[in-house]
């Protein structure tokens, strides 16, 4: 057995080994949607250990980290990097099967050159090479999307966010990748939300107008979100844990808003009708300004009210829902869609095993215009391993074009993770290729070749407007 990385794993046929080592191994990422602080990018700090760059933020590694019954204190405790990266090191091994196993692996490979697997007998080994490589090659946060043969990111901001790291980093005449943000209008969805009448005043003080209705409220995100456009975004990005479309007048949102703002209780059905109006009049102002709306559906957030209460959320105790019907999103569509103002759209199901019926409904709302015009996203979060991109390729390419997908993202909070990229294009190559051996497929490699050079940047770059040299 050679205990080393393969450099051919994924790859299971001849034609995959070939397609993936011609056209995909060097094509440069576009990151379109992650978590990473754009403070922390610009200030660009070496980092501490192997510890902080594989288990800080990184819910992945803490939920399995759980799983092994490790105590708090070595997972987002005080314990030191040192100590977490030996607690997780010692269980890596146990790790077959997990998307985790081959990320480490790949990061150890891709920026420290270290083929080996970790083991509790050579965790220390590996942490002293590392840091000394850490120190010699000064890896700083730039350090490691630059390696990665990184071109654009888009961060994720509130509306009110001032965009201040942002500014700074357009400004930074030595910053390799160009950054973005995303505009992500979450808290002003969830009026059940206790600081929901806290929130409404930041956002009128962030768009300098008064806001004493569900309009004004609108008329103010979309003020906000021009001035994102004029940091060079052209990106939404809306998180949906639960979403029913309701009919509803224009009277009764003002009513409902009205109620949320007085902090007075509202009914789910109120609810249900102020996310419909909502949801409805962004994807207007999305279209109107030229925005690509995304919409992330199905996640069951803080699942463990325990956990969430002493270690904080998004710390790994978020779950998958099933509970957002396909009918409501497509009701949502539809409307917009009646009323001339559907922007291009992206779909990302968090609920993979329903991952044909999502890839249904977004070809049903492509038209004649827009090549693609409501996509199918990247298996993402839970799904964004080998078994999930692999299902996403099997089961929904008779139903929506492989050929038009934009590709693969992070999701990420980490600056190493970018070998998920690079897991996506081998698992892409791999399908191409088993359909090439079982003759489903007979074109030239060459045709190939231009296909995924689109799914892995071209597509993501025309869909979005990205201006990116490839």
């Amino acid at each position: 057995m050679n205990n080393r990385l393969n450099e051919d794993f994924f790859l299971t046929t001849e034609t995959g080994k070939r397609l993936y080592h011609t056209y995909a191994e060097n094509i440069p990422i576009v990151d379109y949607h992650c978590h990473l602080q754009p403070k922390e990018m610009y200030e660009n700090e070496e980092f501490e250990d192997l510890g902080e760059m594989w288990l800080k933020g990184d819910h992945y590694k803490w939920r399995v980290m759980r799983t092994f019954g490790i105590e708090e204190r070595l997972i987002t405790g005080d314990a030191s990097y040192h100590e977490k990266y030996l607690a997780f090191a010692a269980i890596l091994p146990k790790l077959i099967g997990n998307p985790i196993y081959i990320w480490c692996a790949l990061e150890l490979k891709r920026y420290f050159g270290i083929d080996e697997p970790v083991t509790a007998a050579n965790a220390e080994d590996i942490y002293q090479r590392t840091l000394k490589l850490i120190r010699e090659r000064h890896m700083t946060r730039q350090y490691c999307m630059e390696v990665s043969n990184v071109r654009l990111v888009s961060t994720t901001e509130d509306p009110i966010d001032t965009l201040e790291y942002h500014k700074k980093m357009a400004a930074d005449p030595n910053l390799k990748v160009k950054v973005i943000s995303a505009f992500r209008p979450d808290l002003a969805m969830f009026l059940e939300e206790d600081d929901f009448a806290d929130y409404m005043g930041k956002l009128a003080a962030a768009a300098e107008m008064k806001i004493d209705s569900f309009a004004a409220m609108c008329e103010a995100l979309e003020k906000r979100l021009q001035y994102f456009a004029s940091m060079g975004t052209t990106v939404s990005d809306d998180g949906i844990p639960y979403f029913k479309w309701e009919n509803y007048t224009d009277d009764e949102i003002e009513t409902i808003w009205k109620k949320a703002v007085a902090n007075e209780p509202v009914t789910q059905l109120e609810a249900d009708k102020y996310r419909s109006a909502f949801l409805y009049k962004m994807g207007g102002i999305y279209h109107r300004n030229g925005f690509i709306m995304q919409l992330h559906i199905g996640t069951y957030l803080n699942a463990n009210t325990k956990g969430v209460r002493e270690v904080g959320k998004s710390c790994g105790f978020d779950c998958i829902d099933d509970a957002s019907p396909v009918i409501s999103v497509g009701e949502l569509l539809n409307r917009l869609t009646e009323d001339g103002t559907l922007p291009n759209t992206i779909i990302y199901p968090l609920d993979g095993t329903k991952i044909e019926a999502w890839a249904v409904l977004a070809a049903g709302f492509c038209d004649g215009l827009t090549r693609g015009k409501v996509q199918l996203g990247a298996p993402w979060w839970f799904n964004d391993q080998a078994f999930g991109i692999a299902r996403q390729f099997e089961s929904c390419a008779n139903l929506y074009p492989v050929a038009l997908s934009v590709g693969m993202l992070t999701d990420s909070r980490s600056f190493i993770s970018y070998p998920r990229h690079e897991v996506y294009r081998r698992i892409l190559c791999d399908y191409f290729g088993k359909l090439v051996e079982r003759g489903e497929y007979f074109h030239s490699d060459e045709e190939l070749g231009e296909i995924i050079k689109d799914v892995c940047i071209r597509n993501v770059c025309d869909f979005f407007g990205f201006k990116v040299a490839y």
